[in-house]
């Protein structure tokens, strides 16, 4: 499994953009309601990146040794996929929500102050979905070991050895 590319991600948050953009200028157009969320599902956003967030530290904790179980590598590969997927979903969000911001900045405050704090406030989650997913994806990387010469050793509780990049889970 490969690691997430920063560059990616600000790829599908500036496309977003441009799509939420277009989008609300023509529901303006047409009279029609700005695509926004509304704020509960802030509160789906936050239990999805509290739920990775907490599946991200069981595999720290893991990772760091603090734990005497094996790690089922189901488990690591299932923590890994959410941290990505939530990166995701978080940076499609925050482009969708930036581009209607920018709309509605441009267009008149005082007429969809409402929906502008809305839509500022969805970024935000956003922003918190990636910023979890980005740090639970990092949990999941298996550290190099230095012995003697700064190369990677075999893994105690597994017998394997481990290269920089490498994921708890070992799938590919």
């Amino acid at each position: 499994m490969k690691a997430m590319r920063p560059v990616v991600l600000l790829l599908i948050a500036v496309v977003a953009a441009v799509i939420a953009w277009l989008a609300t200028m023509a529901t303006n157009r047409f009279s029609m309601a700005t695509p926004v969320l509304p704020e509960s599902a802030l509160i789906t956003m936050g239990v999805i990146a509290g739920l990775t967030l907490i599946m991200g530290i069981r595999v720290l904790r893991w990772r760091n040794g603090k734990k005497k179980n094996m790690l089922n590598p189901i488990l690591a590969a299932r923590t890994l996929i959410l941290a990505q997927a939530c990166a995701y979903a978080g940076t499609l969000l925050l482009g969708w929500h930036a581009g209607i911001s920018i709309d509605l900045l441009r267009v008149s405050l005082r007429s969809g102050e409402g929906i502008l704090w809305n839509a500022l406030l969805m970024g935000g989650g956003g922003v918190a979905m990636v910023v979890v997913g980005i740090v639970v994806e990092r949990f999941c990387r298996i550290p190099p070991e230095d012995f003697e010469g700064g190369t990677p050793g075999p893994d105690t509780r597994r017998g394997e050895t481990k290269g920089e990049g490498e994921y708890a889970y070992r799938g590919d």
